[in-house]
C-alpha cells in the first residue's frame, strides 16, 4: 500500500516540476530575447583605386551612416596603389573620430594597400589581408617638383643626413614627418611601428602572412565571412578605450558610392582632367576667331575651370606647369595674330613636352601618354587645317568691302569729257578716266579716289557705232 501511494505522489511532483520549469521559460524568454537585441549591423565600404577626393568623401559619408545607425562595425576593402596625401590625412582622421570601428581589409587576392593604403590600414582600428594581398612602399612622392623657394642644403654632417634621407633637406622634412605619423599610428592599436618606419623611408613591402607574422595586422581571412568570425569577441582601442567587437550572425550591407563621390572621382582623373583642360582651350580659341559665338567660350570657360580645379589636386611639377601655360598663350596667339603655324606648332610641341613633365611619376597618377600623344596631334591638325584655310582665304578674290572695287568691270551709263557715271556690282558710282567714254562701253576699275572710280577701258570691247 506503501509502494502505491508513493509512486502516484512522484509522478505528481513530476508534472508539477515540468509545469514550473515551462511557465518560468515562458515568462523569460522575451525578455532573453529583448536583452540580446537585433543582429548586429557591419556596413562594407569600397577603396578601390587612388585615393583622392572623391574616395575621402565617399568613405566619410559611409562612416557618417554607420555612426547614425549605430552600427557594430565599418569593413573598408582595400585595393590601392596609393593617392594624395591630403585625402589620405582626412581619411584617416575620419576612422579615428569614428565612434564606429573600423576594420581595413585589404582584399580579395591581389590587392595591395601602397603608398597612402599603408598608412589608412595603420589608422583602422582592426587591420586585416586576404592571402595573395600585399602593402608597404609608402614612401612619401613630394608634389610639385622640387620647391625653388626651399632653403639650401645644409654644409658637413646635416647635409649628408638630409641626402641619405632622400635628397634634399625638404625632402627630408617629409619623410620625416610621414615616419613620425605612420609610428603615432601604429601605437594606437599596438602595430610594429619599427616596420611601418622602414616602409616609409625604404619603401619596404610585405606579403599578407609576413604582415601577420611581424604584428602588422590583426587577422590573416579568406574572405568578408572569415573575418568575421575572426573578429568576434576581439578587443580594440576605441578613442582609447577598449571595445569588444560583436559579430557573430551580423547582417552585412554594402554602400556604393553616390553621384557626387564618382563624379569627383572621375574628374580628378589625370587623363580626363587633361582632356577637360585642352576643350577649355580649344573652346577659348574658337571664341576669339568668331567673337559673339557665345557657346564655344561658355563651354570652354567652363571645362577649363573644371580642368585646372582637377589639376590643382594633382602632383604638379613647376617646370611642366609652366610649359602647359607657355603652350596654351601660343596657341592663342595664333588664332588672334595668326603667325602662318609657327605660333602654333611652337604651342602644340610646348603642350606636349609640359604635359609629359606636368604629372610626376606617382602611383595611381600617372597621365597616359597615349592620351597626350591624341591630343597633340589634334593640335597640329587643327593649325593644319586652320593654316590651309587661311591661305585660300588670302588667295580669294575679294568680294565685299571697298576692296571688292578693285579690278571689278561695269558698263558707262553716261560720260561727259573724262567723267560720267557707270554701274558696277548692281549700284550707279561717279567715275572718271584719262581715256574718252562713251555710254555702254564696258570699263574696268583701277582705283578709287574718296567716292569717285578711277576707271580704264576693257580693251577687248568695242566701242558700240554712233
Amino acid at each position: 500500500m506503501r509502494r502505491q501511494t508513493t509512486q502516484p505522489t512522484m509522478r505528481g511532483l513530476m508534472a508539477g516540476l515540468l509545469l514550473l520549469i515551462a511557465a518560468v521559460w515562458i515568462t523569460c524568454a522575451p525578455a532573453v530575447r529583448a536583452q540580446e537585441g537585433p543582429a548586429p549591423l557591419v556596413l562594407v565600404l569600397e577603396l578601390d583605386g587612388a585615393v583622392g577626393p572623391g574616395t575621402a568623401e565617399y568613405l566619410s559619408q559611409g562612416l557618417e551612416t554607420a555612426r547614425e545607425r549605430s552600427d557594430e562595425l565599418v569593413v573598408i576593402t582595400m585595393d590601392t596603389p596609393g593617392g594624395l596625401d591630403s585625402s589620405t590625412r582626412d581619411i584617416i582622421a575620419d576612422i579615428l573620430a569614428s565612434p564606429v570601428p573600423v576594420a581595413v581589409f585589404v582584399a580579395p587576392a591581389g590587392s595591395r594597400a601602397a603608398s597612402a593604403g599603408t598608412y589608412i590600414l595603420y589608422g583602422s582600428h582592426l587591420a586585416a589581408m586576404t592571402p595573395g594581398a600585399h602593402l608597404g612602399a609608402a614612401t612619401p612622392v613630394q608634389m610639385g617638383g622640387s620647391n625653388p623657394l626651399s632653403p639650401a642644403e645644409p654644409e658637413g654632417e646635416a647635409g649628408e643626413a638630409a641626402q641619405a634621407q632622400g635628397g634634399d633637406a625638404m625632402t627630408a622634412k617629409i619623410t620625416n614627418d610621414a615616419v613620425a605619423y605612420i609610428r603615432s599610428l601604429a601605437g594606437l592599436q599596438g602595430r610594429n611601428a619599427e616596420w611601418a618606419a622602414l616602409a616609409v623611408r625604404e619603401a619596404a613591402t610585405l606579403t599578407a602572412r609576413e604582415a601577420y607574422d611581424q604584428a602588422v595586422i590583426e587577422i590573416l581571412a579568406r574572405d568578408l565571412d572569415d573575418l568575421l568570425a575572426q573578429a568576434d569577441g576581439r578587443t580594440v582601442q576605441l578613442d582609447g578605450d577598449p571595445h569588444v567587437l560583436r559579430t557573430a550572425g551580423a547582417t552585412v550591407e554594402q554602400l556604393s558610392p553616390d553621384w557626387r563621390a564618382r563624379a569627383l572621382a572621375v574628374i580628378t582623373n589625370p587623363n580626363i582632367a587633361y582632356i577637360l583642360l585642352m576643350i577649355g582651350v580649344y573652346g577659348l580659341i574658337f571664341e576669339f576667331m568668331s567673337p559673339g559665338a557665345v557657346g564655344p567660350g561658355a563651354v570652354g570657360a567652363v571645362c577649363l575651370v573644371v580642368g585646372l580645379f582637377a589639376l590643382n589636386m594633382l602632383p604638379v611639377d613647376y617646370a611642366g606647369a609652366a610649359l602647359m601655360l607657355l603652350g596654351i598663350g601660343l596657341l592663342v596667339a595664333e588664332a588672334v595674330m595668326p603667325g602662318l603655324g609657327v605660333f602654333g606648332v611652337a604651342g602644340a610641341i610646348s603642350l606636349a613636352i609640359g604635359s609629359m613633365l606636368l604629372i610626376r611619376d606617382m602611383p595611381g597618377y600617372r597621365l597616359s601618354p597615349y592620351v597626350v600623344a591624341a591630343t597633340v596631334g589634334l593640335s597640329l591638325a587643327f593649325f593644319l587645317i586652320a593654316l590651309r584655310s587661311a591661305l585660300k582665304a588670302a588667295r580669294r578674290q575679294v568680294v565685299t568691302g571697298a576692296q571688292s572695287l578693285s579690278h571689278a568691270t561695269g558698263e558707262v551709263r553716261r560720260w561727259a569729257g573724262a567723267e560720267g557715271l557707270i554701274h558696277t556690282q548692281g549700284e550707279d558710282w561717279q567715275a572718271r578716266s584719262p581715256a574718252p567714254l562713251v555710254a555702254g562701253q564696258k570699263v574696268r576699275v583701277t582705283g578709287r579716289d574718296g567716292l569717285t572710280l578711277i576707271v580704264e577701258p576693257v580693251l577687248d570691247t568695242e566701242p558700240p557705232a554712233a
